[in-house]
């Protein structure tokens, strides 16, 4: 396969990926759960939404919660631009490729651009939201796990490869990505903007789907605290998958299930840094597993195929993947000796 160069000088300035806004049936339950386990700060609630935000931040909302009698979804998904000025850049440009962009009100933000991107992921783009304290300082505010900041998103789509052109040509830089089969087919494209890994992860599947978004714990420490709390406030069950390490950007990872079954990850800070420009994608064979996951067992199967819709769009069926291992995989292994 060729893998498709960067763009250093993208259309429009894309920073970072800063937040979710999702859907979930019992407000109150959600926020037992992302301010008691997760560690959440909430900025402000209503009867209908929840915004919340991580302890270092000083946007306004990096997660909103709005109520809704419906199938859980996520609405939209937040990524910031460097200016104003670079919104209408991206109304242009979206402009250009086709795909209709309009401009939104939303609460707490400046000028928001909402655009679907060619997999039908509904995007959101902002460049400035309303301020709120930085809670970092206040230690005897840290609950569970003490979420610092929003970190990433990973999606299912139907065609990874297509995905990593796309959002390449937006200046997103491709730190690792996975292949498998006789072709190597590209099974996983982890990208960002930031100085760290990822902002957005594409992994296949029938999609476009969220399978989970991710905030950064400051520490061990604090990962176990987020699963201890899980377990003494009845959440035990919602631990999905880990502790554990991931091979790609080497990072210790819980994933939790919220009480409407969004996943969220708690993830400790990548410890490399991805500014110089000369660095190239890491590849990863995924029918080679030694060095693809330092430890921890295989996911279970439900982390592979589960995930949340996005509000109003279908996902496209996708076929089997290659090279895949599950935990159920793993156990009847072990099982036949």
């Amino acid at each position: 396969m060729r893998f498709p160069d960067p763009v250093f000088y993208p259309p429009f300035n894309i920073t970072r990926a800063s937040h979710a806004v999702l859907t979930v049936r019992d407000l109150a339950a959600s926020r037992d759960f992302y301010t008691r386990v997760i560690g959440l700060v909430v900025t402000e609630e209503d009867a209908d939404t929840l915004y919340l935000r991580g302890i270092e931040e000083v946007a306004h909302h990096s997660l909103v919660l709005r109520r809704s009698d419906g199938v859980p979804a996520c609405e939209r998904v937040g990524l910031r631009v460097l200016t104003e000025e670079e919104l209408d850049k991206a109304a242009r440009h979206f402009a250009g490729l086709g795909l209709p962009a309009s401009w939104a009100e939303a609460p707490h933000q400046g000028r928001t651009l909402h655009v679907s991107d060619p997999f039908g992921m509904p995007l959101e783009f902002v460049a400035r939201m309303d301020l709120a304290p930085r809670r970092l300082f206040q230690t005897d505010h840290h609950p569970g796990g003490a979420a610092l900041r929003f970190d990433h998103k990973q999606i299912h789509v139907t065609d990874v490869a297509a995905a990593c052109r796309f959002y390449t040509a937006l200046g997103f830089r491709t730190s690792d990505y996975v292949v498998a089969g006789p072709e190597d087919a590209m099974t996983g494209a982890f990208m960002h903007r930031k100085d760290i890994p990822w902002d957005l992860v594409f992994l296949p599947g029938p999609g476009p789907r969220l399978h989970h978004f991710a905030y950064v714990t400051p520490s061990l420490n604090d990962m176990m605290r987020a699963c201890d709390a899980a377990g003494l406030h009845g959440y035990g069950s919602s631990v999905e998958r880990g502790p554990g390490r991931h091979g790609q950007g080497h990072v210790q990872y819980v994933y939790f299930r919220d009480p409407d079954g969004h996943r969220v990850e708690l993830v400790l800070e990548a410890p490399h840094n991805m500014t110089d420009l000369e660095q190239v994608p890491v590849r990863w064979d995924a029918e080679k597993r030694k060095g693809t996951m330092d430890w921890g067992y295989p996911a279970p199967r439900r982390w592979f195929e589960e995930a949340t819709v996005f509000a109003g769009v279908p996902p496209t069926p996708a076929g089997p993947v290659p090279g895949r291992v599950t935990l159920e995989d793993h156990l009847a292994a072990w099982a036949a000796g």
